[in-house]
């Protein structure tokens, strides 16, 4: 009798160590997700940041210039609910505006236009990486919440169900082409 007691005893000692040790994980996961989520918004703004200094340069032509900053200006006032949307916009007023090469370049020769090249390069490739690692965060959340033992004792507790910030982040191929 006080064996079978003792035995109940360690298994449910190890239920508890595990289902502790799975909830521990996905409380480092949530963390990792903010952390993401920290840097996808910390790069999207600085993309969006360069691109407004860009179109208020008078680098660009005024058409292009009218078209940058208001796509980025509506990518660093959006909602949450929008932020998607407007940063997507931004994408494709980057694409439009850089559709050539030659526009670069005339960027480039302006005075000063090396540098905003230059952070405007690095901008639209950290963004689709800093995309990709919230999303893979996001990822791992989500598979580890939909196993049954997370559901069945709540070890998410109140934590918001992870959602992916699916946005259009192609850099014009005009400055992903060219080296940072």
């Amino acid at each position: 009798m006080t064996a079978t007691l003792i035995w109940i005893l360690v298994v449910l000692v190890a239920i508890g160590l595990y289902l502790s040790w799975t909830a521990g994980r996905l409380d480092r996961l949530h963390a990792r997700i903010d952390a993401a989520r920290a840097a996808l918004d910390a790069q999207l703004l600085r993309r969006a940041s360069v691109a407004q200094e860009l179109a208020t340069s008078g680098v660009l032509d005024p058409a292009a210039s009218i078209v940058l900053y208001e796509a980025a200006h509506a990518a660093r006032q959006a909602e949450e609910e929008q932020r998607e949307v407007a940063e997507s916009e931004l994408s494709q007023a980057l694409r439009a505006v850089f559709a050539e090469p030659q526009q670069v370049e005339a960027v480039r020769e302006a005075p000063g236009g090396e540098e905003a090249a230059r952070e405007l390069t690095e901008a639209v490739r950290r963004v689709p990486m800093a995309r990709r690692f919230h999303n893979d965060a996001v990822r791992a959340a989500r598979a580890l919440r939909r196993h049954r033992k997370v559901r069945l004792f709540r070890l998410a507790g109140h934590a918001p169900f992870p959602l992916a910030f699916e946005m259009d982040d192609e850099p014009p191929v005009a400055l992903a082409d060219r080296p940072a």
